[in-house]
């Protein structure tokens, strides 16, 4: 019997069973990227959304006519409704830290709303709250830039 042949043979399995494996591997690396990339997008858009929902219920809460305690009451339960402290905590768990930082600078402005709103003060046409109202929008911009940022990164 010629070993030159069966050595052959056993050389051609290992290549074979060899690059199959680094196939795989390197299928499964890019599917986990995929999912990961559309985890974190999901989770971005629910909190960006969540935001968006608490804001707009706030103002809604805080430009109804309301006598002693009920404006800050509408507007603290507006807020809680809206589930932007879940999708909140939701993204700083699974989120990077840069991002995690950008999404905490757009709640910061959320709540800093939520104190105006509920106390009323400044009016809400007043340039003071238009200022703030700017402040959070430009805060949103950010995240978003932020957002499309990493989720190409993670391609």
């Amino acid at each position: 019997m010629d070993w030159t042949t069966l050595a052959g043979t056993a050389l051609g399995a290992l290549v074979g069973i060899g690059s199959t494996l680094l196939a795989d591997r390197a299928r499964w690396r890019r599917d986990l990227a995929d999912r990961t990339r559309q985890e974190r997008r999901q989770i971005y858009v629910t909190v960006l959304t969540k935001y968006r929902l608490a804001y707009e219920d706030m103002y809604a809460a805080a430009a109804r006519p309301a006598e002693g305690g009920a404006r800050e009451a509408s507007v603290q339960e507006a807020f809680r409704a809206s589930g932007c402290d879940e999708a909140r905590e939701t993204a700083l768990i699974c989120a990077p830290q840069e991002m995690s930082d950008v999404l905490e600078n757009v709640y910061a402005t959320l709540r800093d709303l939520q104190d105006v709103f509920a106390a009323g003060e400044p009016p809400l046409d007043s340039p003071e709250l238009q200022e703030r109202r700017l402040k959070h929008a430009k805060a949103v911009w950010a995240a978003r830039a932020a957002i499309r940022r990493d989720l190409e990164r993670a391609v």
